[in-house]
């Protein structure tokens, strides 16, 4: 599957999944010196290959008659500073929510270990300019995701399909975290609960196996 097919592909499962509305939300994905990226103003479950730009790594368009999404400075800030291969960016509900209400997400679940741990919020910048831009850089600093400030989230990954997942992950974990705020107080896990948990994975258990 091309690059471009692959923004057609995830831009639609976007959509359905409900992380995005209207034109919102951008994805790209990178392969050497360039990089495929969803155009402006296209509705993601409407994109088919050929309206897909592609650019180079300085922002050069190289490829397409579309203008690449205006967030594109955004992603290839992290493209220079981080080894990710792809990025997804998307308004969904509750990681606006968190991201409007709250300076980071902490980690209310284990499973927060594969974003990174605890989930920063970027200052606030207009959209599509470099000050966001170098906001979502700082955020990112060694972690697969982050959200910014009255906007959305943002998260990274090897291929496409793993930058995607991160993103799912990143809504469930604020879905999480916001639905307990209506019951309580959510718990925190701690910094040694998250290191058992690590050290859990890299020693999984041996089950013996039963003989005759």
């Amino acid at each position: 599957m091309s690059l471009r097919e692959q923004l057609c592909e995830y831009g639609r499962r976007a959509v359905e999944l409900g992380l995005v509305i209207g034109t919102s939300g951008n994805l790209s994905v990178r392969q050497g010196d360039l990089v495929a990226v969803t155009p402006s103003g296209v509705a993601l479950d409407r994109l088919t290959p050929e309206l897909c730009p592609i650019v180079d790594v300085d922002g050069y368009l190289v490829e397409g008659d579309q203008q690449p999404s205006s967030e594109t400075p955004m992603h290839l800030a992290v493209y220079r500073t981080t080894s990710a291969q792809a990025v997804v960016h998307t308004h969904s509900v509750f990681g606006t929510v968190v991201a409007t209400t709250l300076p980071e997400l902490p980690p209310v679940h284990y499973n927060a270990l594969l974003l990174g741990g605890t989930v920063k919020v970027a200052e606030y910048a207009t959209y599509g300019t470099p000050e966001l831009a170098a906001n979502v850089r700082r955020a990112m600093a060694g972690k697969q995701a982050a959200l910014l400030a009255n906007h959305g989230g943002v998260t990274i990954g090897a291929t496409l399909e793993q930058a995607f997942e991160a993103t799912r992950l990143l809504e469930w974990l604020c879905e999480v975290y916001v639905r307990g705020l209506s019951v309580g107080t959510p718990t925190i896990l701690s910094d040694d609960q998250l290191t058992a948990v690590v050290d859990r994975s890299l020693n999984p258990p041996s089950f013996p196996r039963r003989t005759a």
